[in-house]
Parts: C-alpha cells; structure tokens; sequence
C-alpha cells in the first residue's frame, strides 16, 4: 500500500463519520502521456510558436509524473519521464527519416504503451 493510500485510510479511520465520496475512476496516464506529445507538437507546428508547443507538452507531462509518483513510486516516475524525455528526442530525429506526424504518432504510441505496461495496468488492477 503506498504512503498516500495509507494517509488516506488512516485518516478515513480517524473519523468514521465523515461523509465520503463514491470511489472514482482512476484517470489512465497513457493517453495524457501520448496526447501530450501530439498535443505539444499540433500546437508548435500550428501556431508556429516552440516555445507554446512546449508548454502544452510540459503540461501533460508534469500532471503524468505527478499521477505516476502518487500511484506507484518515484522510481517508476522517474523511468517514465525518462521515456517520455527519449520519446520526444527520438521524435526529433525520426523527422528527418520519415516525417514529422509519422515521427511523433510513433513515438507518441511508445510512450503510451510504456505508461500503460509501468503504470496503468498496474493501477487497474489495484481497488480504487
């Protein structure tokens, strides 16, 4: 059980008559994580502005680590941000071999499916 959950529980404990709320999907990382990288890419070739593209791409990114660290460990964050950080070099030079979208579209699928294997799946499989 991870330190956040047990807070939780302890705190729920402490006060048995506290009103709760319906438990609620766990909102999956793996398509924020890919859309993120779309997202930031449509936005930078859209207006024409990197530096906007990058913070729509940043703020996807931040909410996923966030999401990954609370859920499973820092460990697992950090191996995802990695990915994530690979996937968008690795869109760069992709690019020039076979296209912007193609590259991005890839990636942006490799990255999902890394979030889903290290996170998602895992937190499925966990009682909300």
């Amino acid at each position: 059980m991870s330190a956040a959950r047990r807070q939780r529980t302890e705190a729920t404990a402490a006060t048995p008559h506290a009103a709760t709320l319906p438990c609620m999907r766990r909102a999956r990382t793996a398509p924020v994580a890919a859309a993120s990288l779309i997202a930031g890419y449509a936005v930078a070739a859209g207006t024409g502005s990197r530096p906007l593209g990058g913070l729509v791409l940043t703020a996807g990114g931040v909410w996923c680590v966030r999401e990954w660290a609370r859920r499973n460990d820092t460990r697992t964050a950090v191996e995802l941000a990695l990915v994530s950080l690979a996937a968008f070099v690795l869109s760069h030079v992709l690019a020039r071999a076979i296209g912007a979208w193609p590259a991005v579209l890839s990636v942006a699928a490799a990255t999902a499916l890394a979030a889903w294997i290290r996170s998602d799946s895992r937190a499925a499989a966990m009682p909300a």
